[in-house]
């Protein structure tokens, strides 16, 4: 709770519209209350209205300051069909498709957000990835600036030793199955960026491998050894302030007695406070290691690298999670171009 209170105590100066696709999810409505409740600004619940105040009713929970948008009833769907088919013409979408796709929440949600009539798009808990990626890649789309969309995890652990006083970004978890170099570097940088904006401090960045150092060889290795040089050229070109190692194991990167053994003269080993894993199968299923047997708090997946903010939050989380992953995409939108020059300057269709 530490960490999130902070990320809250900075979006109730800035506050934010979020839109919430899945608008009669009962985990989303408590999630939505609280943002609200707490001064974060105003949750945009999509869905049938008449779904949505009955679930809230069930629930004992107030709809006071919260909007609520039926898409196949809004009066922007036409507005919103006829940008996507535009955007998607090259794709031989038809004006008829268009609109069925802007009557379901996710891809109305996403132009939302695209449209600048929210700051950000929170979806995920009752969908698939798929579900939830597709309309942000077709709509939203990569920032003008940025050539790699990618995700990371937020994890808080209750022992403060490890990360920056228990906090650890990690990516990517949810998007990239078997990154290229130059994709592991934009997610390196990418991901401290975000690290930076949210702890106020200078990020500590380990890319992983079974391997620390050359102790052992395999081409996974030398993808990793390739994307921390390329990280740390790009990051001085771009003038992010961070320090990159890599490849190094786990323990390397944030047990300090074990970094002290191996790597004594490195800025990042046994003190990292981002973790950047080689492919999504590692990623994916540390982070869930993480979060259920170390009993973290989660929040993510986090997107970075897109035209708005936005987030694919698991379909296992609790409101409190949702909350969470909210405010850190509220927080996100404070000063989005700072972290992906030239996002949100155009709008979709145009």
């Amino acid at each position: 709770m530490r960490f999130i209170g902070s990320v809250i105590e900075k979006l109730q100066r800035h506050p934010k519209r979020i839109v919430f696709p899945e608008g009669a999810e009962p985990r989303v409505l408590q999630a939505a209350r609280q943002f609200y409740s707490l001064r974060l600004g105003a949750p945009i619940l999509l869905g049938d209205r008449t779904k949505i105040k009955e679930v809230a009713q069930a629930l004992n929970v107030s709809l006071g300051g919260i909007r609520i948008i039926n898409p196949a009833e809004s009066e922007d769907l036409e507005n919103f069909a006829h940008r996507f088919e535009v955007l998607r013409r090259s794709k031989g979408m038809k004006a008829t498709e268009a609109r069925e796709a802007m009557t379901q929440p996710n891809y109305f949600g996403a132009m939302m957000v695209a449209m600048h009539q929210a700051d950000g798009f929170v979806s995920g808990t009752n969908h698939i990835s798929g579900s939830v990626l597709r309309p942000l890649f077709q709509i939203i789309k990569v920032a003008p600036q940025t050539k790699t969309a990618s995700s990371c995890q937020i994890m808080e652990v209750e022992d403060g030793r490890f990360g920056e006083n228990g906090v650890l970004l990690m990516g990517d978890c949810g998007v990239i199955p078997d990154p290229t170099v130059e994709e592991l570097a934009d997610i390196a940088i990418s991901t401290a960026q975000l690290a930076r904006q949210l702890l106020g401090v200078r990020p500590r960045v380990a890319l992983l491998s079974f391997s620390t150092k050359g102790s052992a060889t395999h081409p996974s290795i030398g993808k990793v050894q390739a994307a921390t040089a390329l990280a740390q050229k790009n990051a001085r070109e771009q003038n992010v302030e961070a320090d990159f190692d890599g490849e190094l194991q786990v323990d390397a990167a944030i047990v300090p007695e074990i970094a002290a053994r191996k790597l004594p003269d490195s800025q990042v080993a046994g003190k990292a406070n981002v973790l950047i894993f080689p492919d999504l199968n590692s990623g994916n299923i540390a982070s869930k290691l993480v979060r259920h047997i170390a009993r973290a708090n989660a929040y993510g997946q986090i997107l970075l690298g897109m035209d708005r903010p936005a987030a694919d939050v698991s379909r296992g989380s609790n409101a409190h999670d949702i909350l969470g992953v909210a405010a850190i995409v509220g927080v996100q939108s404070i000063s989005y171009a700072d972290l992906f020059p030239g996002a949100g300057a155009t709008l979709p269709g145009e």
